[in-house]
C-alpha cells in the first residue's frame, strides 16, 4: 500500500471495506453557521464509555473542512444516521459549499435542538447521537480521526418496540450504508442470522488430532 497514490489506497479500502454506516455529521462552528456533511469513515467503537469514530479526510490544500475544524473548536457534534428516505437530502449535503454557507439550509434540512450540544439534530434521522470530543489524531497529512463519546442517545418513537428492555426495530429504519464505487449505496433490508455458537471441547480435540498433537 505504501507505493501506491493516496487516491489508490482509497479506491481499495472503499471497494473492499463494505458495507461501510453513514455518519450524517452535524456541527456549528464559532461563526454560528451549523455544517452537515455525511461520511462513511465511521463506526463505533465500544461501550464503557460508548465512543464513536471518524475518519475526516481534509480538501486538496490538505486544511481541515468545516466538520473536523468545528470539533477541534467546539469540541460537540451529532451523528445521525441516514435513512433511504433521507437519501437525496444527505447526498444534497455533500457540496462542497464555502465555509459561511451552511449545508443545512442549502439541502434544505429540517433540524430539531440537541439536549447536551450546541449543534442540532436533523429531526427525519431515525437514530442521533450527540457527542463531545474525547480525541483528534491527526495522523498522516491527509485526515483526522475524531473520537467522540455519546453524552445522548435518540431514537424516534417508531422504532422503539419495547421500551424497558431496549429493544430496537432496526430494520424498519430503512438505514443505508456506503459500498463500492462512486455514489453506490446499500439498503440494509436483506439480512440473515446465525447464532453465535458455544466452545466445543470434542471439535477442539478433533482438530488437535488432525494436527496431530
Amino acid at each position: 500500500m505504501s507505493d501506491l497514490a493516496p487516491r489508490d489506497r482509497y479506491k481499495i479500502l472503499v471497494s473492499t471495506v463494505t458495507p461501510r454506516p453513514i455518519a450524517w455529521v452535524t456541527t456549528r462552528g464559532r461563526n454560528g453557521v451549523v455544517n452537515a456533511a455525511p461520511y462513511s469513515f465511521f463506526n463505533a467503537m465500544g461501550d464503557d464509555p460508548p465512543l464513536v469514530v471518524l475518519g475526516l479526510l481534509k480538501d486538496a490544500s490538505g486544511a481541515n473542512k468545516d466538520t473536523a475544524t468545528n470539533i477541534f473548536d467546539t469540541g460537540e457534534f451529532v451523528i445521525n444516521l441516514v435513512c433511504e428516505a433521507d437519501a437525496e437530502a444527505m447526498n444534497l449535503s455533500c457540496v462542497d459549499a464555502p465555509r459561511n454557507v451552511s449545508e443545512i439550509d442549502y439541502a434544505g434540512i429540517a433540524t430539531r435542538p440537541a439536549s447536551r450540544v450546541t449543534p442540532p439534530l436533523i429531526a427525519s434521522a431515525p437514530v442521533s447521537f450527540e457527542c463531545v470530543r474525547r480525541e483528534m489524531l491527526e495522523i498522516g497529512p491527509r485526515q483526522v480521526i475524531a473520537v467522540g463519546e455519546v453524552v445522548v442517545a435518540h431514537v424516534q418513537d417508531a422504532f422503539v418496540t419495547d421500551r424497558e428492555r431496549l429493544h430496537l426495530d432496526t430494520a424498519a429504519m430503512g438505514l443505508i450504508g456506503r459500498v463500492h464505487g462512486t455514489g453506490t449505496y446499500l439498503r440494509n433490508s436483506d439480512t440473515f442470522t446465525m447464532k453465535r455458537p458455544a466452545f466445543d471441547p470434542d471439535r477442539a480435540a478433533a482438530a488437535a488430532a488432525r494436527r496431530g498433537e
